[in-house]
């Protein structure tokens, strides 16, 4: 559409331009390549020009301009184009003000003179003869086309976030800007035809529909897809959504619902307007957020830093700090070489040597722990996975299945001064005291049930440690919060939750003091490996901490089929797109002793399970002990559901009982 003689200083043609017609075109058309249809738009939404006119920028939220149909350099703004000739009843006296171009006039400052220049007399700014004014030379009062379009509420936008066109504001306000919910100066629309109360600032009103996170964070965050401006964040969406964070500084949206957010859908990437933009001041604190901050601290001085998380479940502290490499040719496996590790007590003589190879006393091959065959082997003393050889076995011809890792051989006998107990010295148990029923004990610190080595204190009774807390040190690296020193805090507030499990803790926690908002319980920094394995997939898991890219369906655990949250770590593998909780992750013999709760570390990764309990008082036949499974039904004494839970049971008869009611039946 053509426009003749439309503004009087400028006499060619002029065409109507609508910004937004391409995409009105797209979304009727649902063309198929929504990243070409991305592409496009990204180049329609970030046109801009200046109006020549008012010499304000013409961008896609003003919708419509006018461009002349012969010179390339000059537009305006639809309502700029529109004003009127004259205004009536502007000034105080009510005089009538004409558009015009500006001209050398008189001006009073303490005496007539004659100006070429010229300042507005609302907004203050300045301007050269010849840019267009409203000027009333009686009253010698004049003021400038920008604060004109304001004044007759003729500068609008159209905005996708309301129904109306909204006007700017003629006065500069410190206000409250409904869109980021940030305090502002400045100019501020709203929508003088309904009862719309909110007020959008300018900077928040022109931020772009579609946005590449990288390039306004300078490449520190990144994602694939653009991300989308979306006007709210309902509350039953944040629930379906399992509550996200920002993924650039963790925060939540706290059911702020009518905040102005920028999202990917197909990612499940959420993140707040100012942190997307990089607008919070200062702009490092931007990178100081979890994934991205420079190091706090030295390599050279922490030499011995561990950092965590563990390559796979067969990997221990015990391991990192007592496993020394020796070349295969000099290792010496003997298949008749008694040795007695120091501290370790049992009641048969111990062989170090290579499972893999049958003897006299084993006729046949004992196989290593391997998730995909369902074949389980855990050593007796830090319960983990044994993957290799050579490790020390019972010579019992058959009788026991007593398996140690050689790096356990090596723990030291006692432990003097040690955090957790420092009054009296720990001394190395390869069973926890009698008093704990069928070895089993709760370690001080982790809190999770354990039936492997300890260390305990013989005067108090009262202090027993599994063997990997027992050697937690006081500062680790952990990848979920990357390149920031977490050091270890023995005693703190309830208030503290930790950011795998997401339960609250007081004490055996790392935290990081440069955010002073992370935590990190240690049995989450110990149990869960960076990759595991299991039989519900081919090819090794790896540990994610955000939802997955391109994944916009829900997720369900492969092992115990309950949906998955994926805000929390969990394991995933990208070539089957399967995922599962890292609280079921150990479960490799069955899968119906997965964790009853997602608390992050499965309940019983330090229990070895399998050992035969006899007791006529308890039952006339031999008991297995085993965690319980649907099938198990009820504790024959008490009642209580024996699934999820450590029972024993007869493999005779149907007869299972839970733990607890052993142990006080046995009394």
């Amino acid at each position: 559409m053509m426009q003749e003689n439309m503004m009087f200083e400028h006499k060619h043609p002029f065409s109507l331009i609508d910004l937004w017609s391409e995409q009105l075109r797209r979304e009727e058309e649902s063309e198929e390549d929504e990243e070409e249809n991305d592409d496009v738009l990204i180049a329609k939404q970030d046109f801009q020009c200046l109006c020549s006119r008012c010499g304000e920028e013409i961008n896609w939220y003003h919708r419509y301009y006018y461009s002349c149909c012969h010179c390339s350099d000059y537009s305006v703004h639809k309502f700029c184009a529109e004003l009127p000739q004259r205004l009536e009843d502007v000034c105080e006296v009510g005089h009538a003000l004409d558009l015009t171009q500006s001209a050398p006039h008189w001006n009073w400052k303490g005496g007539w003179s004659r100006e070429d220049d010229w300042n507005c007399k609302i907004c203050g700014r300045y301007h050269k003869s010849g840019d267009l004014w409203y000027r009333c030379d009686r009253c010698i009062f004049q003021f400038d086309v920008n604060c004109g379009t304001k004044m007759l509420q003729k500068n609008v936008i159209h905005h996708p976030s309301h129904k109306h066109p909204l006007s700017c504001i003629s006065k500069q306000l410190l206000a409250k800007c409904d869109a980021c919910g940030k305090e502002h100066k400045g100019n501020f629309y709203h929508c003088s035809i309904c009862l719309w109360s909110k007020m959008i600032h300018s900077d928040c009103a022109f931020l772009p529909q579609k946005l590449q996170i990288q390039d306004t964070t300078n490449d520190v965050f990144s994602h694939i897809h653009p991300l989308n401006l979306a006007y709210s964040f309902p509350v039953e969406d944040q629930i379906s959504k399992n509550l996200p964070g920002c993924r650039v500084c963790r925060y939540g949206f706290s059911y702020r619902t009518n905040l102005w957010m920028y999202k990917c859908e197909k990612c499940r990437y959420y993140t707040h307007l100012g942190c997307a933009t990089s607008r919070i001041e200062p702009f490092m604190s931007i990178l100081k957020s979890p994934g991205t901050g420079s190091k706090n601290y030295k390599d050279d001085e922490h030499p011995y830093l561990l950092h965590l998380p563990f390559p796979d479940p067969s990997y221990s502290i015990l391991k990192h700090l007592f496993f020394k490499k020796k070349e295969s040719s000099t290792l010496e496996i003997s298949n008749k070489i008694y040795h007695k590790p120091q501290g370790i007590i049992h009641k048969h003589p111990l062989i170090l040597e290579d499972i893999t190879i049958p003897t006299s006393s084993r006729k046949k091959s004992i196989s290593y722990h391997d998730p995909m065959k369902s074949i389980q082997l855990l050593c007796d003393g830090c319960v983990r996975p044994i993957t290799s050889g050579p490790i020390y076995v019972c010579d019992s011809e058959g009788q026991c299945n007593f398996v140690l890792h050689e790096w356990c051989s090596q723990l030291p006998a006692e432990l003097k001064d040690h955090p957790a107990h420092r009054q009296h010295t720990l001394i190395l148990h390869s069973k926890a005291p009698p008093h704990k029923f069928f070895g089993v004990f709760r370690c001080g610190i982790c809190r999770l049930h354990c039936n492997g080595f300890a260390y305990c204190c013989m005067d108090c009774n009262n202090c027993i440690i599994d063997v990997h807390c027992a050697f937690l040190p006081e500062e680790i690296t952990h990848t979920s919060h990357p390149n920031h020193l977490l050091s270890r805090v023995h005693h703190g507030a309830w208030d503290n939750w930790c950011r795998i499990c997401g339960r609250y803790t007081d004490m055996n926690y790392f935290s990081c003091h440069t955010c002073n908002d992370f935590r990190l319980d240690a049995k989450c920094a110990l149990f869960i490996p960076e990759t595991t394995w299991n039989k519900c997939d081919k090819h090794p898991m790896k540990l994610s901490y955000v939802p997955i890219e391109n994944h916009k369906s829900d997720y369900f655990c492969e092992v115990c089929e309950r949906e998955l949250n994926p805000e929390r770590p969990f394991y995933h593998c990208h070539e089957c797109m399967q995922s599962m909780h890292t609280t079921c992750a150990p479960s490799i013999l069955q899968y119906e002793t997965y964790d009853i709760d997602d608390k992050g570390v499965y309940e019983f990764v330090n229990v070895k399970f399998g050992g035969r309990y006899e007791n006529s008082k308890v039952h006339p036949h031999p008991l297995s002990f085993v965690q319980g499974i649907e099938d198990d039904g009820k504790c024959h004494k008490y009642g209580c559901i024996l699934q999820f839970r450590m029972i024993f049971k007869c493999l005779t008869c149907e007869f299972a009982v839970d733990y607890a009611c052993c142990s006080e039946t046995s009394e």
